[in-house]
């Protein structure tokens, strides 16, 4: 399996992240409202490097995948995202991790960057199942994830803890193989992307 792959299409550039594009996504990466509801708080460059060469580690052990996301219409780095927690051997994975610029919240860069994502899940990587999740906070997630399709499969009470020590409770969201075709022409088809 490729865990270098450049994902593209009409919208939207998906390479894989490197420690040098700290630098570019420093603007992104600090914004706060980014990180109300997140398991990570980015306030400087350090925090964003730091973050960098944890999921660049997990990337070289095989069960991440980071991506910068490069929004073409724009002509610039908008956030970052990746498959995480990918277990071959179940041919399953997660999307998460996801942080775009607030500007750039419903202007469909982020459609376009599930629809890369899931069009190579699916059609490259052969998997069975993606998985995806967020704080049950976090209403704006839960809806966008809901709008791709997904099936919320459940709520994991207090999950994890994150910033301030407040405990998430976490809801959890699929979509399986036999159902991407389905969701393809439904959901991203009248995108063009």
């Amino acid at each position: 399996m490729d865990f270098y792959p450049v994902l593209e299409n009409k919208r939207v550039l998906l390479r894989p992240l490197q420690l040098e594009d700290a630098e570019t996504l420093l603007p992104v990466a600090l914004q706060p409202a980014l990180w109300k509801v997140g398991i990570v708080n980015l306030q400087q460059k350090a925090d964003l490097v730091n973050y960098i060469q944890g999921t660049l580690t997990l990337r070289a052990q095989r069960t991440e995948m980071p991506f910068v996301i490069i929004d073409k219409k724009e002509g610039r780095a908008a956030g970052s995202t990746r498959f995480m927690n990918i277990a071959i051997a179940h041919k399953r994975a997660e999307i998460g991790a996801t942080w775009i610029d607030t500007a750039l919240h419903g202007s469909g860069l982020n459609k376009a960057m599930k629809f890369a994502m899931l069009q190579h899940a699916f059609e490259v990587m052969d998997l069975n199942r993606v998985e995806l999740k967020t704080d049950e906070l976090n209403t704006q997630s839960r809806n966008a994830i809901a709008s791709i399709g997904a099936k919320q499969e459940g709520i994991f009470r207090h999950h994890m803890i994150v910033n301030g020590g407040r405990l998430r409770n976490t809801v959890y969201f699929s979509i399986l193989k036999e159902e991407w075709p389905e969701i393809k022409e439904r959901v991203f088809a009248k995108y063009n992307f």
